[in-house]
């Protein structure tokens, strides 16, 4: 009977042994999934920036700051800062989309323009992307320079959870 409880023992320990490990490798896989994934368009890929356009980290999509790049250039969209900031919120926009995400997502932005004294007319464009009673928390600073010379650089953050 001892050597019966004996092997029967050594069965459950190699069995135990077994679903562990088989536990382990599950969980393995489900931290990867659920970690950190990085976001680039295919345009901006080609260009190998050192950043990365978006990071989905849990139920937050981080977006790095945009200014109003037409897309496939490297030049800004004409208008002014009305101009800029309409191709800028475009390029949030894009970016929203491809990450299965709309503005009605984003609930954080931080703004930096070159020239505090065109916030107006920052703002006239900027509300234009969210439904009214629904605007994002937002911090807005004056910078004293932006990449390419841009006059507004944008910067999100979007739920992303179901």
């Amino acid at each position: 009977m001892r050597a019966y409880f004996r092997s029967i023992g050594v069965g459950l320990c190699g069995g135990l042994g077994l679903l562990a490990a088989m536990a382990a490798a599950a969980v393995s896989a489900q931290a990867q999934e659920s970690g950190p994934r990085y976001y680039n368009s295919p345009a901006l890929a080609a260009m190998k920036p050192p950043f990365s356009q978006a990071v989905r980290a849990g139920d937050i999509l981080f977006m790095s700051g945009t200014i109003g790049i037409v897309p496939g250039t490297r030049e800004l969209a004409p208008g002014g800062i009305e101009g800029e900031t309409r191709q800028a919120m475009d390029n949030i926009g894009a970016v929203l989309k491809a990450n299965d995400l709309s503005f009605d997502n984003v609930v954080k932005c931080t703004v930096m323009l070159a020239d505090m004294a065109k916030w107006r007319d920052f703002n006239k464009v900027y509300v234009t992307y969210f439904k009214p009673g629904r605007l994002p928390a937002r911090s807005e600073f004056g910078a004293g320079g932006l990449a390419r010379n841009a006059q507004v650089e944008v910067e999100c953050l979007a739920y992303a959870g179901k």
